[in-house]
Parts: C-alpha cells; sequence; structure tokens
C-alpha cells in the first residue's frame, strides 16, 4: 500500500508475493524445485545480477564487503534476501530487503536496496541497533540520496519500521519533506513455504506479477501527473553505490 499526503492524498493497494531466500540455501533449493532456478531462465528465477553489484558475481561477497566496510563481521551468518521473483524471465523490484545476520543468529544489519525505472539502483545499509534485536520492531532512518519518484523531491528522509520476517511480514516506510510527511508505504503478507505447491498457486493467482509492478507504477504516475503533482528532474545518481548510516 502507498498513500501520499501532500499536496493532495493518493493512496493504492496491490497484491503481490515475495521471495524470502537465504542466499546460501539456493543451491540446494533450486534443485529441489523444477519451477525455480538460480542465473537461468524459468518460469520463477532468481538472478545474482539482479542485486548487489549487478554484475552476476556471487551476493554474499559483496555483501560482507559492504557490511566490513560499515565496522559489520557476521563471521559467516546468514544473508536473506525479501524481493520479487523474475516470473518468464523479467523482474522489476522497487526495494529489495537484504537482512544480515551475525553467525550468532541475530540480526546485526539491514541493507535497503532500491530500484528507480531508470535502471539505476541504490542501497541504504543500516546497522540493527542492540536494542532492536530479538525481534523487537526495528526503527531505522536515513536521508534520501537517491531519486526515486519524479513527484517527490530529493530533499527527504526515510523511516523505517519492521520486525524481521517470521511467520507474519510488516515493513512501514514514511517519507518526509520540510513541510512534513508526505509518503506512506507497507508491505505486509503471511509466510508460506517454497516448495511445488506454493509455487504454483502463486503462478495460478500472480501469473504475471513482476510485470503487473512496473504496469502500475506508470499507472499511479499518471493519476498524480493528473491530479497536479509535481514533476521533479532527475540528476546524477550518488557517486557511492551504497549509503551507510547511523544505527
Amino acid at each position: 500500500m502507498h498513500k501520499r499526503m501532500r499536496p493532495f492524498t493518493h493512496r493504492f493497494r496491490y497484491s503481490v508475493f515475495s521471495l524470502f531466500l537465504d542466499l546460501d540455501e539456493l543451491p540446494r533449493l533450486t534443485r529441489s524445485l523444477p519451477l525455480l532456478s538460480h542465473n537461468r531462465f524459468n518460469i520463477f528465477s532468481f538472478r545474482d545480477s539482479d542485486h548487489g553489484p549487478r554484475d552476476g558475481t556471487p551476493l554474499r561477497p559483496w555483501a560482507e564487503a559492504q557490511l566490513l566496510a560499515a565496522g559489520i563481521d557476521l563471521e559467516g551468518g546468514a544473508l536473506r534476501l525479501l524481493c520479487f521473483p523474475r516470473i518468464l524471465g523479467y523482474v522489476f523490484n522497487p526495494l529489495s530487503v537484504w537482512f544480515c545476520h551475525h553467525r550468532n543468529g541475530s540480526l546485526r544489519a539491514i541493507i535497503y536496496e532500491v530500484k528507480n525505472t531508470f535502471g539505476e539502483q541504490h542501497c541504504y545499509l543500516i546497522p540493527v541497533a542492540e536494542d532492536n534485536r530479538d525481534n523487537k520492531p526495528i526503527l531505522q532512518s536515513c536521508e534520501k540520496k537517491f531519486y526515486v519518484s519524479p513527484f517527490i523531491e530529493m530533499a527527504s528522509a526515510y523511516r523505517f519500521r519492521l520486525r524481521e520476517p517470521q511467520e507474519s511480514l510488516s515493513i512501514l516506510i514514511r517519507q518526509a519533506v520540510a513541510e512534513g510527511e508526505v509518503l506512506l508505504a507497507t508491505l505486509t503478507g503471511r509466510r508460506v513455504a517454497i516448495d511445488h505447491g506454493g509455487l504454483w498457486r502463486a503462478l495460478l493467482r500472480y501469473p504475471l506479477m513482476t510485470a503487473k509492478v512496473m504496469a502500475a507504477i506508470h499507472w499511479e504516475a499518471l493519476w498524480i501527473w493528473r491530479k497536479g503533482g509535481r514533476f521533479y528532474r532527475r540528476g546524477a545518481p550518488p557517486a557511492q553505490a551504497v549509503t551507510r548510516a547511523a544505527p
């Protein structure tokens, strides 16, 4: 769900599904599921080139390097990624969320991987504060550094409220400009197994979901423009691929 609060209201809600993947489990998972592949075409697929450095290289070394640069050593702990899969070879992920765990199981950081419709990507890496662990609500914030919507100015900030996914999923994002809050976005869901039945049900319920995501972005942008949304020009992307914020 997205709701814009100013200078006018505009709300929309769509049904989608995401994969929640442990990167180390991908080889075993894709060997056991004919509908899901890693780095090759299938009905559902996950490609390393869609995330991280986007050059097709393995994702763990990239993520660990970014975390070490922020002073975080996972010591081989789990990296779990919440994202849309490719469906019949196509995907657009407006937001993918990395949950980065230490070897002892504690959640140490979250990477918010943001893409825009111009083919660009930027990541916000935010450590998880000590008092946010043990599945308490995680509260994080950062300044906006990356152009996403042409109808929201760059001078703004994000606030995140989420929990580590368990049986349910809850992510809340608030974006504010100098005049006040401008956008509220939520992603909620319930957990089901990635198995033969689950993938078939997802295919039948959301056969063209990833194409629908891109179509919906442009459809809602048209409505915002018709309501009088102010247009902000796109500047150069950040020089650094990852913004490291304070916990």
